[in-house]
């Protein structure tokens, strides 16, 4: 769903670059930290959350926020930052007082993330096959665990010892990804002058396709 559109429903469409597409999402233009963070609050507020017995107001899915950087002078996108939300893993017993549709969400965030963990335990591996197609969380997330990204994972545990169980859980989910040690190349560092040199190549190929 996209929460800055009154919770349109959206579709993800692999295209033949094998980059995953949000069909119908919609793009806001940020030029400070002013403006970020009232679409970030804008779009908390439409998230869908609800009551199970181990939250009083637990997250009913995943939520997902992408920055592009883009060069003022070109237009283009030099950089590319997402914010993933997790939703926590619900076990059955948290969920079995609950309705119907709280149990469907449970069991699909469980999904989400059990794809996510293979997808990890893969790539760490080195296998040549990547499940990233066993949800729509890993579809979205592949370009966060390949090619020229880094990735970093804050977790949230609580110091309760009820929730003893669930810090365990979550602790050794992020350690995996803190052991994550697929090879990752950095990307090159652009100088202003290289940047400005692409731009004029490109406005003479423009003008040389318009003769």
């Amino acid at each position: 769903y996209d929460l800055l559109n009154d919770r349109k429903k959206l579709v993800a469409r692999e295209d033949a670059a094998k980059v995953t597409n949000i069909v119908g999402l919609t793009q806001h233009n940020v030029v400070n930290t002013d403006t970020l963070l009232n679409v970030m609050t804008s779009g908390a507020a439409n998230r869908s959350s609800g009551a199970t017995a181990a939250n009083a107001d637990s997250s009913r899915s995943h939520a997902i926020l992408q920055i592009r950087i883009q060069d003022k002078s070109t237009a283009d996108t030099i950089g590319k930052i997402s914010f993933i939300d997790l939703a926590g893993n619900e076990r059955g017993a948290d969920t079995q007082d609950s309705d119907k549709v709280t149990r469907q969400e449970g069991a699909e965030i469980n999904k989400s993330l059990l794809a996510l963990k293979e997808c990890i335990r893969a790539l760490d591996r080195g296998a040549s096959h990547i499940p990233f197609r066993g949800s729509k969380l890993t579809e979205v997330l592949r370009e966060s665990f390949i090619g020229n990204s880094a990735t970093v994972m804050i977790a949230c545990v609580s110091p309760s010892l009820q929730a003893c169980e669930h810090t365990l859980n979550t602790m050794r989910y992020a350690d995996r990804v803190k052991e994550f040690k697929a090879a990752i190349k950095a990307p090159p560092i652009k100088d202003e002058v290289t940047l400005r040199m692409e731009s004029i190549t490109r406005e003479l190929n423009q003008a040389k396709s318009n003769l």
